[in-house]
């Protein structure tokens, strides 16, 4: 697994290293700040250092972006809750419904996209069967702003 706090390597860490002294130098002086004046000293350095870095136009990678890396393997990844097999059956009749709807809703001018429905109905579908909350006990239920042309899909 990937640390997510540990610096990713760029195209530049596969040179060799010019100057190994140096290089174990500036090793040796991180490591005796981080002994003797503690660890957020030794950060506090690393920040500043590389702080006056940027502000001198060195370009250094960006320690926070890195590739994604799926941190749940595939097996122990929990099942879905609810059953499957029916949502996929409430699935296929909103979507046929849906797709009535706008057929018949732009007979007559006024009608939706089947498109921008079709484009975020996983999505929506996920959150109506998984994640959105009614109004019942003493919530106020979750409230949803959909783009106006989905709404046949919804209303579906």
């Amino acid at each position: 697994m990937t640390d997510p706090h540990a610096i990713q390597p760029s195209a530049l860490d596969q040179l060799p290293d010019r100057d190994p002294e140096e290089t174990a130098e500036w090793q040796a002086s991180l490591d005796a700040v981080a002994r003797e004046a503690g660890p957020h000293r030794a950060a506090y350095l690393m920040r500043r250092t590389l702080e006056r870095a940027e502000a001198g136009g060195i370009a250094l990678p960006k320690l926070l972006e890195t590739d994604y890396v799926n941190t749940i393997p595939t097996s122990a990844e929990p099942g879905l809750p609810g059953d499957p097999e029916m949502e996929a059956r409430i699935t296929a009749w909103n979507r046929w419904n849906a797709a009535a709807m706008v057929t018949r809703g732009a007979k007559h001018g006024v009608g939706g996209h089947i498109a921008t429905f079709a484009s975020a109905a996983w999505l929506y579908e996920t959150g109506f069967n998984h994640f959105f909350k009614g109004k019942e006990g003493d919530g106020s239920g979750d409230q949803l702003y959909i783009q106006g042309h989905a709404s046949p899909g919804i209303y579906a």
